[in-house]
């Protein structure tokens, strides 16, 4: 399957570290041109030498607070100054912290908002008048609580379904310039993400962190942990020419875990 990455201009937001890094790594190595941009300078940095190093698509970087729309603008602006345009373009966050409706005040459910749901707004309205030019690709990264809400993640339950909602409404409005809109989110992919919320329940439990992430193994059919590279492979097929009428859908990177139809 040929899948059309020489010469395309992929935006990976949240990209220095995590699913988002794996994401940038394997657009890079299918020869897209890729803008890597976080809020971490010296991460940034490291992964753009890392990313050159595989001697694939061209790479840039530039330094962005995703709550920030002055920021969230310059990080477009340079991709096309730099790239030409836009092509692709993945929408990735960090985590809101972990806890109950109990544990959340206001400036905790606006920080996430903020992070969580207003950023991939912010990001795909500066980035659409370029996506309109040729047509092209969006994916918003979610999580499995889109389907199925996580037992002490009520802020990422709360907002990430929001983005599920954005991205089928989107599908919709953009079919028209040729602009396919998709989620996909992902399961336990083993990140520090997992390790932080494993670290977590183990604290609350009074059980060890091996122990949370046995009970965690055995309810997944698979029995264990998804490898970031293997859920940037997806993002990067509903990114490519292999992909040309699917839109509007939501895709599960979670070994099998979720048992709804």
């Amino acid at each position: 399957m040929e899948f059309g990455f020489k010469g395309k201009n992929a935006l990976i937001v949240a990209s220095s570290q995590g699913l988002g890094k794996a994401i940038a790594e394997q657009f890079v190595k299918e020869g897209s041109n890729v803008m890597i941009a976080s809020r971490n300078e010296e991460q940034l940095r490291s992964v753009h030498t890392e990313l050159e190093s595989l001697n694939g698509g061209n790479v840039s970087w530039i330094r962005c607070d995703i709550t920030n729309p002055q920021e969230i603008n310059e990080m477009v602006q340079k991709t096309v100054e730099v790239f030409g345009g836009i092509d692709i373009l993945v929408n990735n966050a960090g985590g809101p912290p972990a806890g109950g409706f109990e544990d959340m005040d206001d400036e905790a459910w606006q920080k996430s908002f903020e992070l969580n749901l207003l950023s991939y707004i912010r990001i795909i309205r500066e980035a659409l008048p370029y996506l309109k030019t040729n047509g092209g690709k969006i994916i918003n990264i979610a999580s499995s609580s889109i389907r199925e809400p996580i037992q002490g993640l009520i802020l990422s339950n709360t907002f990430r379904v929001g983005i599920a909602g954005l991205s089928k409404t989107l599908a919709d409005e953009f079919a028209p310039y040729n602009i396919l809109v998709n989620t996909v989110a992902p399961g336990r992919i083993y990140t520090d993400r997992i390790k932080q919320l494993d670290q977590s329940k183990a604290e609350k439990t009074g059980v060890s962190v091996e122990e949370v992430a046995k009970a965690a193994h055995e309810s997944i059919p698979l029995g264990r942990d998804g490898k970031p590279e293997e859920f940037a492979k997806v993002v990067v097929f509903l990114a490519s020419d292999g992909n040309t009428y699917m839109t509007g859908s939501s895709f599960f990177v979670d070994g099998g875990k979720l048992r709804s139809i």
